[in-house]
């Protein structure tokens, strides 16, 4: 199965938190803060959404920051993935 975001819809994936703080502290599983940095899977076509012409901005491979409890948890072959609006992602990280 195969997943194709519409309209302004983004397909992305949470890249894991980091299991060591900086001063080399190990966190347990329940320290750690949900992580808020994705890559994107996949890009909706944009295009008149709700009466607004909408350009889509970020592509395929992009990391992004998202709104901490933006979007749909979806499960496809195994892997867990959030479908969000463009205007949930917050910033582009370079």
């Amino acid at each position: 199965m195969k997943l194709k975001p519409l309209a302004d819809r983004v397909i992305i994936k949470m890249v894991e938190a980091e299991e060591t703080t900086k001063s080399g502290i190990i966190l347990a599983g329940s320290a750690k803060e949900k992580p808020q940095i994705a890559e994107v899977i996949a890009v909706g076509p944009g295009g008149n959404v709700e009466g607004k012409e909408v350009t889509m901005y970020v592509k395929v491979g992009d990391r992004v920051i998202t709104s901490k409890y933006s979007g749909t948890e979806v499960k496809c072959n195994g892997e867990e993935f959030i479908v969000v609006r463009q205007s949930d992602i917050l910033a582009v990280v370079e």
